[in-house]
């Protein structure tokens, strides 16, 4: 028999009408459970909180916990609350009606299963800042009950078993599931057994591979292997760069297509709302946007449409989109609770809002997260979970605002100057930038925070184009919300630039800040609640380090696969006589600069140079080009367009022979492929390590008291992975060839050497 939810029932067939996707700030999960408990403690005994009623109707089993139900001599109800911040009126009719129709199923189920005629509901909202609470008592007859709950899972049937079917069919078609090629490459067949294994064991795997071993087909195809055995629900391939989807895409696609016929897999392509958008200065409800009104009335036959493709790539759903006149972005989200495998980006999994976790969640799914280029996780977790609040923005936000908000943000450009005065009046001289390490995140600014939050609010339903509002919005609840989880594993900073003003006096522009230092502590729980989560990468050593700033469980593996490369591709040169510190940079251009012009002209081709910053990159291409005129320079430039980037790739790689010069941990540094004679040797000039500053000295005491290596998760291995990472753009298969060059006083110790690959040596 189906079982489902209300909340899952309701979700799918109870959903009419527009997007009411407004500005209306929502509790946290914390003031959401307190709220309900506030409610619950206010209620007369008998009162019983979270009531479980379950029964069945057409053939499917419907179970959840009413929030509350009364039940004396005199009167007897059951209750909803529902938690809300601000203005009940932004609650919008079809959240409301959501609302309702939950409340009605739970009156169904009570009065079917004690065989009553009627039943009084009582819809509460509460306000959980100012504790008030507003109910609507509706009473309604068995009958009407029954019938509105008929009608809901006649409709949920209907999908219902057409989705048992394609479980079914997709279960057996993957348990048939033959690798796409003839045989596995060097090294391939291991890493598939390896993730195979992980998976079946609901184990968590650091799985460190060579590129250019088909490491995506390798994880993918074990993975879908398992699924029927390990009976997974849904496996999401999660990337740290836009074009890791479509490597994803690709591999997904390479897999189906070289099966005897066709698997009934569905596949989804999720991106971000802002590549999504077609009406960016519209917002996402019906009254401001063509593809928000009527969404749901059109879901039904869009949704018919999606689950007959395999894949649902971004130009597949703006097609379906299209034909149905709604939202492709929107269309996406409620696709990924259909379809089988989803390929996205890593905060769709891992981010304080993340979809695909919220999913897994609410309908307990068995899922296995596969996060290619893993090694980028830890810096894009943190910056996940780290934000920045400006008084130059309320500043310039006063400047232009109108009339309903210029009070309240008068009020918080106040409240950041007493914040910022004390600084300004005990611990500044002339110094025009100062930053201040402060032990909490200061109070003194919530309460004018939160007053703004409820003038935006009040003010967009009004005007919902606003964009500078609705990002000053945003900024101010995203804040408050890592305020309100703020501990040892984050920093807040108050940072202000002093600026001249008449009289030789400084004013002061603030900016506060909570960077996150350890991910660990937000992100333990999705790897938790995974059936198994596999990390991939060419650079996942040393294992303990993103295991620790990960929050992986204890019991994870690290695998090393066996490269298919040998120390005959390569002609390694530590250059250990250069020293490429800040300080010493200027004496290194023309060592560095003679290295580079020698091999140029011993051996023409194509060159990549990556050094530390984009100064230090200027300044070897001036001398370059001042004493080497015949070499044929290709520059790096900060914030190149994606245009200019394809360009600056296919110059590096075509036939005339080049320099290419860049940055380390940079675009160019890792997920490009130039293989056979487009590259023949890679220099780094550089050891890669973060900056000694104030912000990576504290950073470093954190990790030394939590992990005991400081100096290592801090700095050393950070910087040798972008080292490892460059250097391995130059062999890509195996009849590659070519030079790697290190160049730095540093590599010639011990624990440097270490970290470079076994290949190299061996």
């Amino acid at each position: 028999m189906t079982q489902v939810s209300v909340k899952n029932l309701c979700e799918f067939a109870a959903r009419t009408g527009s997007l009411e996707f407004r500005y209306t700030p929502a509790p946290t999960a914390e003031e959401g459970i307190t709220g309900h408990i506030t409610v619950q403690n206010r209620r007369p005994d008998p009162y019983i909180a979270e009531y479980p009623l379950k029964g069945e109707c057409e053939g499917i089993e419907i179970a959840g916990r009413v929030d509350g139900y009364y039940a004396n001599q005199q009167e007897c109800f059951l209750e909803e609350i529902k938690t809300h911040r601000g203005n009940i009126e932004r609650i919008g009719p079809g959240r409301r009606a959501m609302h309702w129709a939950q409340l009605k199923v739970y009156g169904a189920l009570f009065c079917l299963r004690d065989k009553r005629d009627e039943v009084m509901l009582r819809l509460t909202y509460f306000e959980v800042r100012r504790e008030e609470e507003v109910h609507d008592d509706i009473l309604f007859s068995a009958e009407e009950l029954f019938d509105y709950l008929r009608q809901l899972c006649r409709r949920y049937a209907l999908w219902a078993d057409s989705e048992a079917c394609h479980r079914h069919a997709r279960d057996t078609a993957l348990g048939q599931l033959t690798f796409p090629h003839s045989d596995f490459r060097t090294g391939q067949r291991a890493l598939s057994e390896t993730v195979y294994k992980a998976i079946s064991t609901e184990t968590s795997l650091l799985l460190q591979a060579p590129t250019g071993i088909g490491k995506t087909v390798g994880v993918l195809f074990p993975a879908m292997m398992a699924m029927p055995s390990q009976h997974l629900d849904r496996l999401f391939f999660l990337t740290c760069r836009n074009t890791g989807r479509k490597l994803g895409l690709e591999g997904v696609g390479t897999i189906l297509a070289a099966q005897h016929s066709a698997p009934p897999i569905r596949v989804l392509e999720l991106s971000s709302r802002e590549a999504a958008c077609d009406h960016p200065d519209r917002a996402c409800h019906g009254e401001s946007c063509p593809l928000a009104e009527g969404f749901f009335d059109r879901l039904d036959a869009a949704r018919a449409e999606a689950v007959q493709q395999p894949i649902l790539s971004q130009q597949a759903l703006r097609d379906i989109a299209g034909n149905h006149g709604i939202c492709r972005y929107f269309l996406a989200l409620e696709m990924a609770r259909w379809c089988d495998i989803v390929i996205g980006d890593v905060n769709h999994y891992f981010d304080q809002f993340a979809l695909l976790y919220s999913l897994s969640q609410q309908h307990n799914w068995q899922v296995v997260p596969l996060v290619d280029e893993a090694h980028n996780l830890i810096d894009r977790a943190r910056s996940m979970y780290s934000i920045v609040l400006s008084e130059a923005e309320t500043l310039y936000t006063i400047a232009k605002a109108p009339a309903p908000l210029r009070q309240p943000l008068n009020d918080l450009e106040a409240a950041w100057q007493a914040l910022v005065k004390p600084y300004l009046d005990e611990h500044c001289d002339d110094t025009l930038r100062r930053a201040f390490f402060l032990d909490t995140v200061p109070e003194g600014l919530n309460t004018a925070l939160y007053s703004l939050i409820a003038a935006i609010t009040d003010y967009l339903s009004d005007h919902p184009t606003a964009a500078d509002i609705q990002h000053v919005l945003f900024t101010a609840l995203g804040f408050l919300r890592l305020a309100d989880s703020f501990g040892d594993h984050s920093l807040c900073t108050l940072e202000f630039e002093m600026t001249p003003v008449d009289g030789g006096r400084l004013r002061g522009s603030a900016r506060l800040k909570i960077d996150n230092l350890i991910p660990a502590d937000h992100l333990k729980d999705r790897f938790i609640d995974a059936s198994s989560t596999v990390l991939f990468s060419a650079t996942l050593a040393p294992e303990n380090y993103h295991r620790d700033l990960l929050g992986m469980p204890f019991n994870t593996h690290f695998v090393d696969i066996e490269s298919p490369f040998h120390r005959r591709q390569i002609d390694l040169r530590l250059v250990t006589d250069i020293s490429t510190r800040r300080d010493h940079r200027h004496r290194s251009l023309a060592p560095i600069g003679r290295r580079l012009a020698d091999q140029y002209h011993r051996q023409p081709g194509n060159y990549l140079v990556y050094l530390s910053s984009f100064s230090y990159l200027g300044a070897l291409h001036d001398h370059l080009a001042s004493e080497y005129p015949q070499l044929r320079l290709i520059q790096q430039r900060s914030g190149m367009t994606p245009g200019e980037r394809e360009q600056f790739i296919a110059e590096v790689s075509d036939p005339r022979p080049s320099i290419g010069l860049a940055v380390l941990g940079g675009v160019f540094s890792e997920g490009i492929d130039l293989p056979g004679d487009q590259l023949i040797g890679v220099f780094v000039a550089t050891l890669g390590l973060p900056p000694h500053d104030e912000l990576h000295e504290v950073l470093r005491e954190r990790l030394e008291q939590r992990y005991g290596d400081g100096y290592g998760y801090t700095y050393l291995y950070p910087g040798m992975q972008k080292v490892i990472q460059a250097a391995g753009r130059l062999i890509r298969t195996p009849e590659d060839r070519g030079v790697i060059e290190l160049i730095d006083d540093r590599f010639r110790r011990r624990e440097v050497q270490a970290m470079l690959p076994r290949w190299w040596w061996e």
